[in-house]
């Protein structure tokens, strides 16, 4: 017998899914490409999504309607910056906000400069801000956030309960994280995850860590599997993934199992 298969056997409760998403076109992409040197602008602070980066949220929620994604997402993680926030609710969120109707908004109309309606909380999973899953830190001013206080006014169901400054201490406007400690924050975040009970889970993050992040997890794999891994996030990319716990950091216990039980030893053959 071959022990060295190419398949692999692991049980359903020690996996997750998550489906990994890049925000869409930011100001800051239009003007980086541009002349990268736009990327050091303070106008680009937090930066927002552009008119075309609105229309590929709209393109990626028809297609996570469509596929019927959107009715299996239990979880949406988002980094804190403005342009992923926008991304996650714009995909993932209810639809146009009614006023009078009973819960807060994602969204407030127009926030961040979108002229775009308010957007409802309503019929969607719940979002929850995570500064370990932001963009790599320092120097760019597109990649420093806004204010706690500040977000919760423009997005006010997302649960920012998790973040402990009000404003952004991490980001540092002389220092930019290194390539290793993105790669080391993703791991952590990843592993973190286990600690969710949700089993599928949609992150809205940015092109520098998830790059970094996965080309940690691409340096284990089969080459062909490690080549999908690394490959470049476009705007508004969203990938699935299968989390696997090998190191045992869930608790989770099996919903589908069913112990059954043998009459006899005899059965048992």
């Amino acid at each position: 017998m071959d022990t060295g298969a190419g398949t692999a056997l692991y049980p359903l409760h020690r996996c997750k899914t998550i489906y990994l998403v890049r925000h869409a076109q930011g100001i800051h992409n239009v003007e980086g490409h541009k002349d990268v040197r736009a990327y050091l602008s303070p106008a680009l602070l937090d930066a927002q999504l552009t008119p075309l980066g609105w229309s590929q949220v709209d393109c990626l929620r028809e297609h996570v309607t469509k596929s019927g994604l959107a009715k299996k997402i239990e979880l949406v993680i988002t980094s804190p910056l403005l342009r992923t926030m926008q991304t996650a609710v714009g995909v993932f969120g209810g639809g146009n906000y009614t006023d009078g109707v009973s819960g807060s908004p994602l969204m407030v109309e127009g926030a961040g400069h979108s002229g775009r309606q308010a957007i409802s909380s309503l019929n969607c999973p719940p979002f929850l801000a995570l500064e370990t899953c932001r963009e790599r830190l320092g120097v760019n001013p597109c990649d420093k956030r806004s204010s706690i206080t500040k977000c919760r006014t423009l997005f006010p169901a997302i649960d920012f309960s998790l973040i402990e400054n009000d404003e952004d201490v991490l980001w540092e406007p002389d220092v930019r994280e290194t390539r290793e400690a993105v790669a080391a924050r993703g791991m952590k975040f990843i592993d973190w995850l286990w600690t969710r009970e949700e089993k599928e889970i949609a992150i809205v993050s940015h092109w520098g860590f998830l790059r970094h992040t996965l080309n940690m997890y691409g340096k284990e794999c089969h080459p062909t599997v490690a080549e999908e891994l690394n490959k470049q996030f476009t705007n508004c990319e969203l990938r699935s993934m299968v989390l696997v716990d090998r190191r045992m950091l869930g608790s989770d216990t099996p919903t589908c199992n069913f112990p059954g039980k043998d009459v006899d030893e005899a059965s048992k053959n």
